[in-house]
């Protein structure tokens, strides 16, 4: 019989989810945006940004998930957590060149801004997934169970897609190209997170987390890593394994996906071309998450892996509009079903009461491998990119059709390793 979850449960996950999705959207998909308009930053600035984030999302998860299975409060990391993220988001405010011109006036402002928006992103990664990667997945955990929980993932799932939604449709009003909107929008998403933590005070309910005898802080924290708990957790490591590769697909593309659209494609309207592909991939993820729970994971990623690679073979052979936007649709739809297939079946093969211990796990899986491979074969592949130069003389690349079809070489791999997975899952009568 299914578990019903409670409304003010349903309330917390959308507002935090979508409210922690935005921030992510504004780092994982505009930050390279950022400092490529700002500070002209390379393909290697923007892959070596993307790593160091990911080694701090992963460090971060490690640490944090296991103090919050310690304490056995998910609630205090998840409210001051998201307080202490919207505070560094509101730092990135200051990151102008004028502003380092007048601070440091013998310096490269532009060397700088590099330089400094790579550590604020780590700062801001470091609050973020205190908040959301290590204690808001974990409380999601303990709050579900077997029977809801595709349908709770689903509507996580579906979050990423809602919030590039808002993103994409709340930048329209900006001019990305001009220093003080960033400084706006900054300052509005900062506000808006540090709020949400607050509310989340009065919001989350704790569910409470058994606590073992004698657990040692720091021996939960190489918990997920230990040969014995391998050993007798061996299929949820081949579903990490499976995860890594389809985020490696998903992370070589997707830091110059916005860069790709609008400089190289032209695309000056791509937030209008893209707005009904995201509505219909957010609606396709919130209804797939059910298709989870019923059939569970060998069938359920079907569609998920067949839909990305579809969207990667249109996106590389074809420029025009209509084959771009199906296309994009395509390769949305993919990504988001898969990350909420990958999500519920990670979670139920997550052992009981050490949801906290597991997430920096998650997130080697999730965050650190694809974060570090992704963006270096992307970067790779764009190493002789088609060079313009800026009003100001200086130069910057421009992002090509070849990281969708490295995206793709990467999601066929990952097919022969779910197939591979699935008859593990069907020996242990567990699929």
């Amino acid at each position: 019989m299914k578990t019903k979850l409670s409304k003010k449960f349903w309330s917390a996950l959308v507002i935090f989810s979508l409210i922690g999705q935005v921030a992510w959207v504004v780092e994982n998909m505009y930050f390279n945006v950022f400092i490529y308009k700002m500070f002209n930053a390379s393909a290697d600035n923007i892959s070596l940004m993307v790593a160091l984030s990911a080694v701090s999302a992963t460090v971060t998860t490690l640490l944090i998930g296991a103090l919050s299975d310690k304490m056995g409060k998910r609630k205090l990391f998840i409210c001051a957590g998201y307080i202490a993220w919207g505070i560094s988001i509101l730092a990135f405010s200051l990151l102008r060149i004028d502003f380092l011109k007048k601070l440091f006036p013998y310096a490269s402002a532009t060397a700088l801004g590099i330089s400094l928006t790579i550590i604020l992103d780590c700062l801001m990664t470091f609050f973020g997934s205190s908040a959301n990667d290590a204690a808001f997945n974990a409380w999601l955990t303990d709050s579900t169970d077997t029977t809801n929980r595709g349908s709770a993932e689903g509507v996580n799932a579906m979050m990423p897609l809602v919030a590039i939604l808002v993103v994409f449709g709340s930048f329209m009003f900006f001019d990305l190209e001009q220093a003080k909107s960033w400084t706006t929008i900054f300052l509005i998403i900062g506000f808006t997170v540090l709020l949400i933590g607050i509310l989340g005070i009065f919001l989350i309910q704790d569910t409470g987390v058994k606590q073992e005898e004698n657990n040692s802080y720091f021996k939960n924290i190489v918990y997920g890593f230990r040969p014995k708990v391998v050993k007798e957790n061996k299929l949820l490591y081949f579903l990490l394994i499976a995860f890594a590769v389809f985020g490696i697909s998903i992370q070589i593309f997707m830091p110059y996906l916005i860069i790709y659209y609008e400089k190289t494609l032209e695309m000056s309207n791509y937030v209008l071309i893209m707005a009904p592909a995201i509505i219909v991939a957010s609606i396709v993820t919130f209804f797939y998450g059910k298709v989870y729970d019923k059939f569970k994971f060998n069938k359920s990623i079907i569609f998920p892996i067949c839909s990305l690679i579809m969207g990667y073979v249109l996106l590389y052979f074809f420029k025009n509009t209509a084959f771009v936007f199906i296309g994009s649709l395509l390769m949305m739809s993919g990504y988001l079903s898969g990350m909420a297939v990958f999500g519920a079946v990670i979670r139920d093969y997550t052992p009981v009461n050490k949801a906290g211990m597991f997430q920096g796990l998650r997130i080697v899986g999730q965050v650190l491998i694809p974060g570090i491979i992704g963006p270096f074969i992307g970067s790779a592949v764009l190493k002789n990119a088609e060079k313009i130069v800026n009003s100001d003389g200086t130069k910057s690349f421009l992002p090509n059709a070849n990281i969708f079809l490295a995206a793709l070489v990467v999601a066929v791999v990952l097919s022969v390793i779910l197939v591979l997975v699935g008859f593990a899952l069907k020996k242990s009568k567990k699929d």
